[in-house]
């Protein structure tokens, strides 16, 4: 099913290639899933935003998720997405 989706002998691929690039995407991209709340709940630097800790956390996590999984079933593209602060 994997094969038929993404089409990996085409993309002259196989599934533990692209397992172990999408864990070090992962890796690489960790560090926003603490850096991004602590800078918009203020945090990092010891001030009050107002804004929640947790619930930047989380909405990071999901919109990270969900935009990277449009771009693996939708655009079938190797991408990965996250948000940043401005």
């Amino acid at each position: 099913m994997i094969e038929r989706l993404f089409k990996l002998s085409e993309n002259r691929t196989n599934a533990r290639t692209e397992a172990l690039a999408g864990l070090t995407t992962f890796l690489m991209m960790a560090y926003i899933i603490f850096v991004q709340p602590a800078v918009l709940s203020g945090k990092m630097f010891g001030t009050d935003t107002g804004i929640d800790f947790g619930a930047v956390t989380t909405e990071t996590c999901l919109s990270a998720a969900l935009a990277t999984a449009i771009m693996a079933f939708y655009a079938r593209y190797p991408i990965a997405q996250a948000p940043r602060d401005g």
